[in-house]
């Protein structure tokens, strides 16, 4: 290939082509035959400069722009999988479980019930450092708006709470399910069923207002579950405390105990709907610098 100075300077080919057939211009047929190894020449070498800038971004692109692998392995190794630029899949992350929600205020207290109780499928682990756990399951009455598992998750974060009967090392406390060995029952009931479940059970007219223990369990007035007591101040989850706490007291052998002085805690053993005496309303058996809270027993 001619350059563009050299075309320009060429005589037209039809001249070429007569000196070169006639002879008279040896000299010009000797020079061009000169002139084309060095062509070849050029046109080689310039080949051989487009042909390794091709080499050169092939290996760019195999081995990447750092010229070697970030191991510090050379470019002709095999290179193992860079697993460091591939997104990590999320981890999934266990949420912690929450505290037992109160069972909701805003339902209805039927007068009475049907009488039939449906147990909550429900089990605990063992709360409290006793020996042996007293083993409770829990029934709610039949067309209550209450599911009993939620009632029965509550039970259990009561008696499991620091300011519990737990907070002595000889108690200990078990949810069991339904059809499960079990020692006692707590049961929530309609005013009238519980009037009639604390009659049969101890002879105690409770009114339709009271809850009892009778000697297979414990009754809960539903009203008192759900609309707590005139004489407790305190949100309703503590008053449900104060039930449970007073109740269960009774099964570990604690009598009821009244007031020790004005302005002090009542007794968790106290009869706190009956009237305070001058005490402030408490729902635990314990207070929060873990003194247990007592009184003088009820002569």
């Amino acid at each position: 290939m001619h350059s563009a100075p050299e075309r320009a300077s060429a005589p037209p080919t039809g001249s070429a082509v007569v000196s070169h057939r006639g002879g008279g211009d040896r000299p010009y047929r000797t020079s061009h035959r000169r002139d084309r190894p060095r062509r070849r020449g050029r046109l080689l070498a310039a080949g051989a400069v487009v042909i390794a800038g091709l080499l050169g971004c092939a290996a760019y692109g195999l081995v990447g722009a750092d010229g070697e692998a970030s191991d510090g392995t050379s470019a002709g190794t095999p290179r193992p999988r860079d697993t460091a630029r591939v997104a990590p899949a999320p981890t999934p992350t266990r949420r912690a479980s929450p505290s037992p929600a109160p069972s909701p205020t805003k339902i209805d207290v039927p007068a009475t019930g049907t009488g039939t109780f449906v147990a909550a499928h429900a089990t605990g682990t063992k709360v409290g450092r006793g020996a042996r756990p007293l083993r409770y399951v829990v029934e709610v009455e039949t067309g209550i708006d209450l599911p009993p598992a939620r009632a029965a998750d509550e039970i259990a974060g009561i008696l499991g709470a620091p300011r519990g009967w737990t907070h002595d090392a000889s108690h200990a406390f078990r949810l069991v399910s339904a059809g499960e060995p079990h020692d006692l029952t707590v049961k929530i009931a309609t005013p009238g069923t519980a009037d009639a479940l604390c009659w049969a059970g101890i002879h105690q007219d409770t009114g339709g207002e009271y809850n009892c223990e009778t000697p297979g369990g414990v009754v809960v007035n539903l009203r008192r579950w759900v609309e707590g007591s005139p004489t407790f101040d305190g949100p309703i989850h503590e008053y449900r405390a104060l039930i449970v706490n007073h109740e269960m007291g009774h099964f570990l052998g604690y009598t009821h105990t009244t007031c020790a002085g004005p302005g002090q805690s009542a007794p968790v053993m106290m009869q706190q709907i009956k009237g305070l005496h001058g005490c402030v309303a408490n729902a635990w058996p314990y207070d929060r610098n873990g003194r247990f809270v007592t009184g003088p027993p009820v002569r």
